[in-house]
């Protein structure tokens, strides 16, 4: 009998692309809060889901550099469970309560990319960068102090999709108007059968359930952003008309389940 939680399934199930959940991540984030023009914004959601009528246009991007595992001491194996990934999340709302809606994310590891597909995160391929801190003193480590610059940015096929700066101003003891929504996204996987391309296996909204999810290091300060025309990518679309606070912070969270919110093959 074959095994393994994804494709390729085989006799023993290591060869499989992404072991089965519960999945556990920890890493560093760089965030910048930033509003796009709402007309353009409303076109890339999905039937029932609004713009949160309440903060019109809002929007975040993170930079995350995160370390993975399931069951299996999986971070041991940094080269294949190690993922940079760059995520936009707007404030929309799903029948009348608060959502963060997730219409564009990149990463730089297949793994990582499977995972997103099966929760919903519609990842792509891209490299993913953002400025570092150590422990060890050095003019090459930005310090978590106030005044310290972050930087970050993402590219796909050699192309800049996104860059972002922040100046870090103070620490804070918790996230407001960052993180503070469950995600939803859309599961959607098509037919190549003929004359079936239109109508999809799976077309799912699902909210992604984040278990244990914890932020320190937090720190709040000044953000820039801007997204790059880029050829065959539609990200600039959604680009800053104005641009809020920057954040610095860690994370970690566990991931073993989602909610099914709405079937649209129905």
């Amino acid at each position: 009998m074959l095994k393994g939680f994804t494709v390729p399934r085989s006799p023993l199930g290591t060869a499989s692309l992404t072991p089965p959940p519960p999945w556990h991540y920890a890493g560093e984030v760089l965030a910048v809060e930033f509003w796009n023009d709402p007309d353009v914004s409303a076109d890339i959601l999905p039937r029932g889901v609004k713009l949160d009528a309440l903060c019109w246009g809002r929007s975040v991007a993170l930079f995350v550099d995160c370390q993975f595992t399931a069951s299996g001491d999986e971070y041991l194996d940094p080269a294949r469970y190690q993922c940079r990934e760059f995520i936009v999340l707007l404030d929309a709302t799903w029948q009348g309560s608060r959502i963060a809606w997730c219409p564009y994310a990149y990463a730089d590891n297949d793994a990582a990319i499977m995972r997103g597909w099966i929760q919903g995160y519609p990842k792509k391929l891209g490299v993913v960068h953002q400025t570092r801190s150590f422990s060890a003193a050095s003019a090459a480590s930005a310090p978590l102090a106030s005044k310290s610059r972050f930087a970050g940015c993402v590219s796909s096929r050699g192309q800049r999709l996104a860059e972002a700066r922040v100046i870090l101003r103070e620490r804070a003891d918790h996230l407001v108007g960052l993180l503070d929504r469950p995600i939803v996204a859309r599961r959607y996987f098509p037919r190549l059968c003929a004359g079936m391309h239109d109508k999809p296996a799976v077309d799912e909204l699902v909210r992604c359930m984040m278990e244990n999810f914890l932020i320190s290091n937090l720190w709040v300060g000044e953000g820039e952003l801007s997204f790059p025309e880029a050829h065959g990518e539609e990200l600039d679309m959604l680009g800053p008309i104005k641009v809020g606070r920057g954040f610095r912070f860690s994370f970690s969270c566990s991931i073993s389940d989602c909610e099914i919110l709405a079937d649209l093959t129905v």
